[in-house]
């Protein structure tokens, strides 16, 4: 009703219904990511953009630059350009199949291009060499994947990822889900309760980036 009202009047101000809702827009965009997350940025992708071209130039002009192929692989995952990222990865593999972070990057690109089982092993073989990778979050990606098919699986890599990062508060919310979707109500409620509390304990700067969740659990409890 405020914000209905918060309208009516932005139209009786600026005299046009489509720049009133433009404003409103502009204003829950700014409080969104200064406090909440939900929406994407809209500078990063360009600088995102800018960075992607300037790798591939440099890439272009010395073709054994492994590093800047890794960064270029990394960009173009964000850009959701598994693909392409899988097969820079899968070329400079063999100079650095002892670097944990390419090798779970590498098996994360299959996952998303729908190989699994091939992604589910690169994935491992990095945590092997390095379980700390990523604060674990291959752990959480392999846990979220997991989800709708195998609960023993999920269930075993949200472990994992807890005893690395126990103040991560979507772990708790999807181990909210895998109890509700196993009927464990009650296990469900109490997963989702923590996730409020995780998020209470964080300091301020770790808390824009949990906020997400414990919007989702409190919406569940």
């Amino acid at each position: 009703m405020t914000k209905f009202i918060g309208f009516i009047l932005l139209w009786q101000i600026l005299g046009n219904p489509f720049i009133a809702l433009l404003v409103i827009f502009i204003i829950l965009y700014f409080v969104d990511r200064r406090f909440l997350g939900f929406f994407p940025s809209l500078t990063k992708p360009l600088k995102r953009m800018r960075k992607i071209s300037n790798l591939r130039q440099q890439i272009r002009l010395n073709p054994n630059d492994v590093s800047s192929k890794y960064e270029l692989a990394r960009l173009l995952m964000e850009k959701k350009k598994y693909t392409e990222a899988n097969q820079i990865l899968t070329d400079i593999l063999p100079r650095m199949d002892q670097d944990s972070h390419v090798l779970c990057d590498l098996g994360l690109t299959y996952i998303k291009i729908g190989n699994i089982q091939e992604g589910e092993k690169y994935i491992l073989e990095g945590l092997n060499i390095n379980p700390r990778t990523g604060y674990g979050q291959p752990y959480l990606e392999l846990a979220k994947i997991f989800i709708q098919s195998d609960r023993d699986k999920t269930f075993q890599y949200l472990q994992e990822f807890r005893g690395i990062h126990s103040s991560s508060c979507e772990s708790y919310y999807l181990l909210g889900k895998l109890y509700e979707q196993s009927g464990k109500k009650e296990e469900a409620k109490e997963a989702f309760k923590q996730v409020t509390e995780i998020y209470r304990s964080l300091p301020k700067y770790m808390k824009r980036h949990e906020r997400k969740w414990a919007i989702c659990s409190r919406l569940k409890s």
